[in-house]
């Protein structure tokens, strides 16, 4: 591997669960393992203000790029029209909005649903925000956006690895706007107990002090806030339970983000099968044969599952 696929590695496996970078150093990679680069939307448009919870719906937004702010930073959301219910994209740590790009169309196609995918705060073309990253403060961003266009019911959310803490806090905070949700191979409250957090912290810290010493970029800036407060953050969201009135189909990855550490790989495999457990209406679907990266290496598998959750919400 050279030195950019590592770091490229690196950058986008802290992101999505931490350790990944460290198992993955221990357990050797190839190319193959590398996360494909995502490129930064660009584009301009007027940017609108949302801070508050969501509100009555309103006329459907236009297509392409909107720039809407919330508690003082600017966030990009790009609508593809379509009708209801909505399908609303997000995507893993270290990844923006493009990382949906080949299966926005295919959706768009299938389901005949408006189609709205974001840039979380720091990444993409939206801005960042100092401090430790804040699962909380992004739904809360997700929650200006989606008012500012309208988007105040009949939501189908699909997030992959990190998105499954927003999706939690965004679901709670709003009751009634999601009809549906499709997790794919997504954190869940029941990963995260006090031993597994302290492990993952314990294995991650080299990582992030070596990171810390490396040039500031804004993709390092992201890494580092989301390390910062990890313990805390995961401490508390482990205590986070789902809605029992929102469904939801969970794929689970086949390799697990812990591919080459048995232990950890089957406390990914045996959080996913408890959070399905745990309520009505929860199906778990496994990816076989894939990576973490489910999106890129099953894509016909998450737009089946979407569509699914697509037609039995209508």
């Amino acid at each position: 591997m050279t030195t950019q696929k590592i770091s490229r590695f690196h950058r986008a496996a802290l992101a999505l669960v931490l350790p990944v970078a460290v198992i993955a150093a221990v357990a050797g990679c190839d190319d193959s393992a590398a996360p494909k680069a995502a490129p930064v939307a660009s584009s301009v448009a007027a940017p609108s203000t949302s801070t508050g919870a969501a509100g009555p719906a309103s006329a459907a937004p236009a297509a392409g790029l909107h720039m809407i702010a919330n508690n003082g930073h600017q966030l990009a959301f790009h609508v593809t029209p379509g009708g209801s219910p909505t399908i609303v994209l997000d995507a893993g740590g270290g990844e923006d909005s493009s990382y949906w790009d080949a299966l926005v169309p295919q959706l768009s196609q299938a389901t005949g649903s408006q189609i709205i995918t974001y840039d979380r705060a720091g990444l993409g073309a939206s801005e960042e925000v100092k401090g430790p990253w804040d699962p909380k403060a992004a739904a809360s961003d997700l929650q200006a956006g989606l008012r500012e266009l309208g988007v105040t019911q009949n939501v189908v959310l699909a997030g992959h690895s990190q998105a499954g803490e927003v999706a939690h806090y965004f679901v709670l905070a709003n009751p009634g706007v999601v009809c549906g949700t499709v997790l794919i191979d997504a954190n869940v409250p029941q990963f995260f107990t006090d031993t597994q957090t302290q492990r993952l912290v314990a294995l991650t810290t080299p990582q992030i002090e070596e990171l810390k010493k490396a040039p500031s970029t804004k993709a390092n800036r992201q890494l580092i806030a989301t390390a910062d407060n990890f313990g805390p953050t995961h401490q508390a969201f482990h205590k986070v339970s789902w809605p029992d009135g929102v469904p939801v189909i969970y794929i689970v990855s086949d390799k697990t983000p812990f591919d080459g550490s048995p232990q950890d790989a089957q406390a990914w495999r045996d959080a996913a099968a408890a959070f399905t457990k745990a309520g009505p209406d929860r199906t778990l679907v496994i990816a076989e044969g894939s990576s973490h990266d489910v999106p890129q290496d099953k894509p016909a598998l998450v737009l089946k599952e979407i569509e699914q959750m697509t037609a039995t919400v209508k």
